[in-house]
Order: structure tokens, then C-alpha cells, then sequence
């Protein structure tokens, strides 16, 4: 315990200066590879993420995704304060997001403000680097074309990285890639929007004044409903979420016949990060779609 604090103690040093004090330190968040502390400081509350056993850039990437979301949404989005690498952590220090009672108004100003984020546009869909979603790579190569984009830098990666790690046979993998001929066909065409890009409810969460607050993005200009499909992954958001939305902008007509495709990007990546049991969500799309 003692070696934590002084990790604590010298992320405290490297971002906010010599005169800032520990106080206390308390777990809050913890996974396979990731902590999650609340930081007690003499300059006030600070929440730290520490990761271990990864790329010496997913937190770094992490910190520029919330920068991107600040810039282009009044939703509240945690400020950052500083990242780097400590012995074998990489860290990320960040605004402690304090949480409350959600107000009436919790879901409709989450659709507002997630149609506000779709309302920034690039010319290409991608990004200007790659960055991770979870714990995995994420490869952003800009495209003119969604469809190539999504079966290109999306599908393919995950696809061979399941492939490879033995969790799909070859007749699987095939079988899968028989789709890509009808993808451009399925979307509707649209500006490159920036998403969120892991949009579910655990990185959502309600701030001190009961307002959403986003976090752990996953960043890139792709097609807005990319998010929105992934939103009702595990379970979906209220109604009024999605009603808020398309007040601001309608979707096409055929989205939920859409939303297993976009998220066969998702369900990869949950194959490859924990296992087969994901495998039946994605040949049920694959076959309804053949």
C-alpha cells in the first residue's frame, strides 16, 4: 500500500505541481487491467485511472477522445489534468465527476447533446490517428465511404484478431465476410459525424446537478448511427432519449432493421475480449442477412 501512495503521490507531482498534497486514497473502479481512484488531494478531489499490462498511449488516447467530446458538445464531459507512465502504469488524471439523482430532464438533454456531438462533421470518416475501444486497438485509416470504413477499419481487425486468437474457425470467418457485398446497400448516406463510439450505459454517467455526463470514448468520425445502435446493445436507453434526439435529427427510415449490423462491431469486440459466448448474437445477425 505504501508503494501505491507514493504512485499516487508523484502522478500528484507530475500534474499538479510540488505544492499539491495526498490526502486520501480510495478504490472507486476496478477491472482486468484497469483502476479506478479517488484522489483526496490539498488541491481538491481528483479521479485517477491507472492501467497496466497495455499501450503505453491508450490513456494518452483516452485523454485527447474527452478533449474532441469537450469541444464539440455542451454535455458535461470530465476534465483532464495530465497522462503519462509511471514504472509500469500508465495514468490518466481527470475532473472527479461527483454523482447525484438524475434530473426529469436527465435523458432528453442526452439525446440533445449526442445529436449536438452528431452535428460535428469531417470530410472523411476515420480519424487522424488510431486510439483503442476498451482495451484493444482500434484502427482509424480515413475513408470517403462508410461502408469500406466500417468493413475495412472495423469489421476486418476484429474479425481476424478472433480468427487468429482461435476464437472463430475459418468456416466461421467465410462465412462472415459474405455480408460485406450487401453493406453499402444498408446504410443510408450520410455526413461523417462524430460518435462517441462506446456509447452504452456504463459510460454514462449522472453528475452532481443529476446531468449525464460522457465518458470512456472511443472516438472517430463515423456514421451517427453507429452510436445510437450500440446504445441499445445491453438493454437500450429510456424512450425519451431517443425521442430528444430525433427531435433535433430524424433518423432514415429502416433503422432497426439496421441496428444488428452496426453492432456486429461491438459484439466482436466483446468476443474478443471475453469469449465465445458472444458468438451466437453474431451469427444470428451474419444469417439474417446472408
Amino acid at each position: 500500500m505504501h508503494e501505491q501512495y507514493e504512485l499516487y503521490q508523484q502522478v500528484i507531482f507530475e500534474t499538479l505541481g510540488p505544492l499539491a498534497q495526498l490526502n486520501t486514497a480510495v478504490f472507486v473502479a476496478a477491472g482486468n487491467h484497469n483502476q479506478g481512484i479517488k484522489l483526496e488531494t490539498t488541491e481538491g478531489p481528483f479521479f485517477l485511472k491507472l492501467n497496466f499490462d497495455h499501450e503505453r498511449d491508450i490513456l494518452s488516447k483516452e485523454a485527447e477522445g474527452l478533449h474532441l467530446l469537450r469541444k464539440s458538445t455542451f454535455l458535461k464531459i470530465p476534465q483532464t489534468y495530465g497522462f503519462g507512465r509511471i514504472n509500469d502504469y500508465n495514468y490518466l488524471l481527470s475532473e472527479f465527476v461527483p454523482s447525484s439523482r438524475q434530473q426529469l430532464d436527465y435523458w432528453e438533454d442526452l439525446g440533445l447533446g449526442l445529436a449536438h456531438l452528431h452535428l460535428t462533421h469531417s470530410k472523411t470518416f476515420g480519424l487522424e490517428s488510431d486510439n483503442y475501444i476498451a482495451s484493444l486497438h482500434q484502427k482509424n485509416h480515413e475513408y470517403e465511404s462508410w461502408s469500406d470504413f466500417f468493413i475495412e477499419q472495423r469489421l476486418e481487425p476484429m474479425l481476424g484478431m478472433a480468427y487468429f486468437d482461435k476464437l472463430i474457425p475459418l468456416d466461421f470467418l467465410k462465412k462472415f465476410q459474405t455480408i460485406y457485398s450487401k453493406i453499402d446497400s444498408i446504410f443510408p448516406k450520410e455526413k461523417p459525424s462524430l460518435v462517441h463510439g462506446d456509447l452504452w450505459s456504463g459510460n454514462v454517467i449522472c453528475n452532481q446537478e443529476g446531468k449525464p455526463c460522457l465518458i470512456d470514448p472511443a472516438v472517430y468520425y463515423g456514421h451517427r448511427e453507429m452510436d445510437l445502435a450500440f446504445s441499445r446493445l445491453f438493454g437500450g436507453f429510456d424512450t425519451r432519449f431517443y425521442d430528444a434526439y430525433e427531435s433535433i435529427i430524424p433518423l432514415e427510415p429502416g433503422f432497426e432493421s439496421r441496428i444488428g449490423i452496426y453492432n456486429l462491431y461491438p459484439l466482436l469486440v466483446h468476443l474478443n475480449l471475453f469469449g465465445t459466448a458472444y458468438l451466437p448474437g453474431i451469427e444470428k445477425i451474419i444469417k439474417r442477412f446472408q
